[in-house]
């Protein structure tokens, strides 16, 4: 018998038909999103070396049940709002095989996913549910702006296992993604930490799991018991749209009661009720702004289509999210890249201020001007120190920098919107 003939032959003596196109498929789609190694040291580029070999054990071990996933590497990453988050690192060949049962689960639930969940979903995005979110708020007078305490942290298993079984999907996928759920963590110092309830965050398919969660434990229950409350939910962000302020605070209620029961817990400071105060609004109330998706709904004035200004509801790039930027900014210390030319500032840095400017550009983008302006600053600044004839005069090193953006206005992403540039 050939070695062809015995590959055959282990193949259908496996228990679990997983396909190796899924997984190849599954691999490259990890390599995609890059990211860092796990507790077993091993990068992408270290597995692409003997990618067969690696690829075709795991494809075995899975086939077989005999896949066992290692320890996820905790990380603790800091908040915007303070402190910090722990991060669980899977391996990379662990993320390849969290992507393959992906691959075959996603195309299960996704049907019956509700319209208005729009976090890590096909063909909807942050935008979708910023866009329904201001709408609706010029709709209701009031908005529950619930914070779920701990969410990825806290996820109970048995219930989690419950909602994949209700789905009655592959025999391996249950199996593993109960051991993906239960793999314990490995902290710096090396220390194993088991655990018990959570899905951690950084793992492929915990965002999966994490909707399929929430479909159950929130979005299902709010469609059967509350359907003229609209929502908006991007994994654990979650808004939902009430008529009157009385109405708004015994939905939070009943929300607390469900959540409970789904052993979630309402985060008692940040979770709060807002009234969408605008021209026509003008009850008093304390609370008349929330925080969605990075940006900050409140009342400010806005023009209408006959050019008129008045007091509007509407959305824009909150400060947490503008002194993030800033301080990514300044972490780059672009003014030390005298040697480089502008060119090379541009291939290191744009990527990210273009991604910026999408992201929160598309709501209100005149609050961009501010960081566009500091970006600006600091070319000025690294013009300044490139040319010695320059050291002693921001005005011309400013309008230096002014020609070279005219001249090649593609080159920055605040230059393509001719910003900076009169």
């Amino acid at each position: 018998m050939g070695n062809r003939e015995r590959e055959e032959l282990l193949e259908q003596t496996k228990p679990y038909e997983i396909s190796k196109f899924r997984l190849w498929e599954a691999y490259q789609l990890v390599r995609r999103n890059a990211g860092a190694a796990g507790i077993d040291g091993m990068t992408l580029e270290k597995l692409a070396e003997k990618e067969k070999d690696h690829l075709y054990k795991l494809w075995n071990r899975m086939s077989s049940g005999s896949y066992f996933p290692k320890a996820v590497r905790r990380v603790e990453i800091p908040k915007k709002s303070g402190g910090t988050r722990p991060l669980g690192i899977p391996t990379v060949l662990d993320r390849v095989a969290q992507m393959t049962a992906r691959l075959y689960l996603e195309p299960m639930l996704e049907p019956n996913f509700h319209p208005d969940s729009y976090g890590y979903r096909p063909k909807k995005s942050a935008h979708d549910a910023v866009g329904i979110t201001r709408q609706r708020c010029w709709e209701y007078d009031w908005v529950i702006d619930l914070d779920i305490k701990g969410f990825f942290d806290t996820i109970d298993h048995e219930l989690m296992l419950k909602a994949v079984d209700h789905h009655n999907p592959p025999a391996w996928i249950r199996l593993y993604v109960e051991r993906w759920l239960k793999a314990p963590a490995q902290d710096s110092e090396g220390r194993i930490h088991e655990r018990n309830e959570g899905t951690p965050q950084g793992g492929v398919i915990s965002p999966l799991l994490a909707n399929l969660f929430l479909h159950y434990a929130f979005d299902q229950w709010m469609k059967r018991n509350h359907p003229a409350n609209p929502f908006a939910r991007y994994a654990d962000d979650l808004v939902v749209h009430c008529r009157t302020r009385l109405e708004a605070q015994e939905l939070l209620e009943e929300i607390r009661v469900r959540l409970a029961e789904c052993k979630l817990t309402v985060h008692p400071e940040k979770t709060k009720i807002v009234y969408c105060r605008d021209r026509h609004r003008k009850e008093p109330y304390e609370r008349t702004e929330f925080d969605f998706l990075g940006f900050t709904f409140r009342p400010r004035m806005v023009k209408d289509k006959w050019g008129k200004f008045s007091l509007g509801f509407t959305p824009a790039m909150s400060k947490k999210a503008e002194k993030s930027i800033r301080e990514t900014v300044r972490s780059w210390k672009m003014h030390l890249y005298a040697g480089s030319d502008l060119e090379t500032l541009a291939r290191l840095f744009n990527p990210r201020l273009r991604g910026w400017i999408v992201y929160y550009g598309k709501f209100r983008p005149s609050t961009l001007l501010r960081l566009c302006g500091m970006f600006q600053n600091i070319l000025v600044k690294w013009a300044k120190i490139k040319f010695k004839s320059l050291k002693r005069s921001w005005l011309k090193a400013r309008e230096l920098i002014r020609k070279l953006g005219n001249k090649k206005p593609r080159l920055f992403a605040h230059w393509e919107r001719g910003w900076y540039l009169t």
